[in-house]
């Protein structure tokens, strides 16, 4: 284009010369075209924008790892005059989203429609737009662009995998059993109704129970101190291993429609592998109505407190999908820093790349206190780091903890059948 705009600059400086030092028509003429050939591109991109709007909806700003991110743009041609060539481009810096179009001959009052699929390949918390949309003349003189910052957060949640054979041991894993011991707390332990008495709250009173005897009874429930599944995961920078980059695979829109999406693959390290296996047993418990919440020493220390249901589930996967293994905080003093925090009965799920042995009587005197320790051990040396946690697996199992091992390119599902 500047070359273009150059060649015509010259022809006309040429023309000018020319008619000024031979004073002869044909220069004065050549010097009018070039002169009105300016003008004339110039009106024609400014008004190349007049009058075009732009719009764009995207289906759902949650999504998970596998999932597809589906967006419709449309631009449209409010104006008289049609419009010779269009240009939109995307600023998004979500992976393999790919949403710019170049719009040849957008007539009088019409629109142009796309629809872009993208897999999302990578958690985490990205920006859709802003957009770009420029235009120009004909002779290819002058460009005019205009910029709309309008943009959106969509947020990729981690992957997760069903855990169905994971092994629960009576009085381990699950946290426990209910106390039998009636409290006027509401707790998911209902235990039968009793009379109403003055105090008692109008949202405990059952109805039908109430309709049937003819007056007012309400619900009594049980405590169940014992219920809270911790997920803690270790972010400690020191014990991380894998190739740091996004994989990024064929886009959703790219693929033919006889062909299946190809199956998630995590990025080969230890902090993905570490916060797929966490997302993976909240969402296991929490989908057996335990109680569950998350530690995770990442950058900074985040907490969820625990909670049962799918709002709980949300909350720990939008935590998890930014959570980066960046930290200072060494396994040991994390676990130094939650024993007091940590109450009697309740079970602790450590996810952890390390293969120090220095914390491993911290984990056993919890046991004591009756905290259940189960750990996932994710192996660094899969990951091309330089040293395997295979003793330390063997030094949890022999003071009685439980400890699993996740190696690259592993099922995590098979990874609970597989003691380390």
């Amino acid at each position: 284009m500047r070359s273009r705009r150059l060649v015509v600059l010259v022809l006309l400086a040429a023309s000018l010369i020319g008619a000024l030092v031979t004073g002869r028509d044909l220069f004065y003429n050549l010097l009018y075209l070039w002169l009105a050939l300016i003008v004339l591109a110039g009106v024609w991109t400014w008004m190349s924008l007049n009058r075009i709007r732009v719009a764009r909806q995207t289906r759902t700003l949650r999504a998970q790892v596998g999932d597809s991110i589906e967006e419709r743009l449309a631009v449209r041609n409010q104006s008289g005059l049609p419009k010779l060539w269009l240009e939109v481009r995307d600023q998004s810096d979500l992976p393999g989203h790919h949403p710019s179009r170049v719009i040849a001959g957008l007539g009088s009052r019409q629109e142009r429609v796309w629809v872009v699929r993208t897999r999302a390949w990578q958690r985490g918390r990205f920006r859709l737009g802003p957009l770009s949309i420029s235009s120009g003349d004909p002779f290819g003189l002058f460009r005019i662009a205009r910029r709309l910052a309008s943009t959106n957060q969509v947020v990729i949640y981690p992957a997760t995998v069903d855990l169905p054979e994971f092994p629960l041991p009576v009085g381990l894993a699950p946290g426990g059993d209910a106390l039998r011991r009636r409290t006027h707390y509401v707790t998911p332990n209902a235990a039968g109704v009793r009379d109403y008495v003055s105090g008692d709250s109008y949202n405990r009173i059952h109805w039908r129970t109430t309709a049937r005897r003819d007056r007012l009874m309400v619900k009594e429930f049980e405590l169940d101190p014992l219920a809270d599944v911790w997920v803690l995961v270790d972010g400690d920078r020191a014990v991380q291993a894998g190739e740091i980059g996004v994989t990024v695979g064929v886009e959703a829109d790219e693929l033919p429609w006889y062909q299946a999406p190809a199956p998630v693959r995590l990025p080969p390290t230890t902090e993905e592998y570490s916060v797929s296996t966490a997302a993976s047993l909240a969402q296991h418990f929490l989908r057996r109505d335990r109680a569950v919440g998350l530690v995770a020493y990442g950058e900074t220390r985040e907490v969820v407190q625990p909670d049962r249901g799918e709002r709980q589930l949300t909350k720990i996967l939008e935590t998890l999908a930014v959570f980066r293994a960046t930290g200072r905080v060494s396994l040991r003093d994390a676990l130094v820093l939650e024993a007091d925090q940590l109450p009697r009965g309740s079970t602790v799920m450590l996810v952890t790349a390390s293969g120090d042995l220095n914390w491993v009587g911290l984990a056993h005197a919890l046991k004591r206190r009756g905290v259940s320790v189960v750990t996932f051990l994710v192996n660094p040396a899969s990951f091309g780091g330089g040293h395997d946690n295979a003793g330390l697996a063997t030094a949890l199992w022999g003071v009685g903890l439980p400890a699993y091992r996740v190696e690259k390119d592993m099922d995590l599902a098979a990874s609970v059948l597989w003691r380390g």
